[in-house]
């Protein structure tokens, strides 16, 4: 089975992520463009050469996995500060045609942005006006929205006329939202006209108002009013639905529907709202399991995968405050030993565990990877993921159980390795150590590395192999890391070279 497969940027996540992900698999071929021919960054894809290696590759493939991102804008950042014409951007959608015409056997996935609206001043990834009006321009639209909808109260109505932004820099903003809406609307159409079989259209960043709100409604009230709910998602996350969309893929091929039993590490997990999306886990968990072609399943017995879901206990917090500022309700609200537990009696019995550890936001929980070690139950998962969102992490996960079913491979156990290092080890660890300790004494910072970023990069690595040998599961597999590398020059993400 050979899939095409167009990531939505050039990092580790959207690249390696589902190479190690469907690696178990010696059936599946992934065809991914060459480096020489995506992004670096802002600077955008060469999406004439992206265009060409897609017709042409396609006639040897089953599916089509592509992100339109990269291929009407050049990637995930270039969407977001372009000043494209709506006369290019059409002559690719074109293209998109041409490919349903050229190949019509082929299953075509595709997922499109809706332009994300972060809630803090950086514009590491957005225009560079950002970085001092990035705030205010979330804040200034999430007070609008809310006004419209259910309304604001006086304190509310004072802060938005305090709200100070150069017009120039909010028409901008406005008119690349719109611009790029205008195309999330068009390629739906798309779906509705068949040239594409299923359209997720994720939300970065999402929140109840503003912005990706405003966007979200006019995204669905089109889906609704031409019926398109079966074929087209919308939902947060972004990073991980490659992986999703390939997942869905393989499934499809081989005529199987996932059933997946969750089961939650607190009371009110299902219910809770994580940092970053808009919505309670429960409903993104819906979501998630139908896209990769799932079905959630009320009976464990029915299972083919149960879904292990560590959640905050009321309370969701960033990783690197379990280190010393950890909220109470982690612990009055949510009993971890018994979760884990759980999750032995589970493997005990032969059923096959997946675990998504959505604790935190943007790393795992350290005191559960330490339960699990103790218990022995490191190399015992389906598939593991703690990064970033919740919603990046449910897709990994959802995506690694769907490709290790068959049995927990070397492969899967290396993936699994993988995972620990970046988004426990070093996610909720190192990094939070490099960034406090080292950086500061070396006159750097987390997006400025001068000429130490190999230094950094060792650092990183003598550090994550030091915790690393504190697991027994380390002892029993000797894992190596041989290097460490930092793709976007900052301390966000990094990529691991493993043996």
């Amino acid at each position: 089975m050979k899939i095409l497969y167009v990531p939505l940027d050039e990092r580790p996540c959207n690249i390696k992520f589902p190479s190690l992900i469907t690696a178990s698999r010696k059936d599946v071929e992934l065809i991914i463009p060459p480096q020489s021919l995506l992004p670096k960054k802002k600077k955008p894809a060469d999406i004439g050469g992206l265009w060409e290696f897609v017709l042409e590759q396609s006639k040897n493939c089953q599916y089509a996995v592509i992100s339109l991102d990269m291929l009407l804008y050049g990637g995930l950042l270039p969407s977001r500060i372009h000043t494209e014409t709506k006369e290019a951007v059409y002559q690719r959608i074109e293209k998109l045609k041409q490919l349903r015409k050229l190949y019509p056997q082929l299953v075509i996935y595709a997922f499109q942005c809706i332009m994300r609206c972060p809630h803090y001043d950086s514009s590491e990834e957005e225009p560079d006006y950002y970085g001092q009006y990035g705030e205010n321009l979330f804040t200034r639209a999430w007070l609008l929205n809310k006004k419209e909808r259910i309304g604001i109260n006086e304190e509310e109505e004072n802060k938005l006329q305090g709200i100070e932004i150069p017009s120039e820099y909010i028409r901008d903003y406005e008119n690349r939202c719109e611009f790029n809406l205008s195309y999330n609307l068009h390629v739906a159409g798309l779906v509705k006209d068949k040239f594409i079989d299923t359209l997720v259209i994720p939300q970065d960043d999402s929140s109840e108002f503003g912005y990706t709100s405003i966007a979200q409604k006019k995204v669905v009230s089109f889906i609704n009013k031409e019926k398109l709910e079966r074929h087209i998602y919308v939902y947060p996350g972004a990073d991980e639905v490659g992986s999703s969309l390939i997942a869905k893929a393989w499934n499809h091929y081989n005529n199987h529907t996932l059933k997946v039993y969750p089961f939650f590490s607190s009371t009110m997990g299902k219910y809770i709202t994580p940092l970053y999306e808009d919505r309670p886990i429960m409903e993104s968990l819906k979501h998630h399991v139908r896209v990769i072609n799932g079905e959630l399943v009320e009976d464990e017995k029915e299972a083919d995968i149960i879904l292990a879901y560590n959640t905050c206990g009321k309370i969701m917090q960033e990783s690197f405050n379990q280190l010393e500022s950890q909220d109470l309700t982690y612990t009055s609200h949510r009993n971890l030993m018994d979760f884990v537990q759980r999750i032995e009696s589970y493997v005990n019995r032969g059923m096959k565990v997946a675990l998504c550890d959505s604790a935190f936001s943007n790393g795992s929980d350290l005191t559960l990877l330490r339960y699990l070690d103790e218990h022995g139950l490191m190399d015992k998962l389906y598939g593991y993921a703690g990064w970033n969102t919740n919603c990046n992490s449910l897709g990994t996960v959802l995506s690694t159980a769907t490709f290790s079913l068959d049995s927990i491979s070397k492969e899967t156990l290396y993936h699994l390795a993988y995972r620990y290092i970046e988004d426990g080890i070093y996610q909720a660890y190192v990094r939070q150590i490099i960034v406090n300790d080292i950086l500061p004494t070396m006159g750097l910072s987390y997006y400025d590395f001068k000429d130490k970023q190999k230094y950094v990069e060792q650092e990183i690595r003598k550090r994550c192999q030091q915790y690393f040998e504190s697991f027994e599961f380390f002892n029993k597999y000797k894992f190596k890391i041989e290097s460490i590398y930092m793709p976007w020059k900052r301390m966000f993400e990094i990529g691991i070279e493993l043996k």
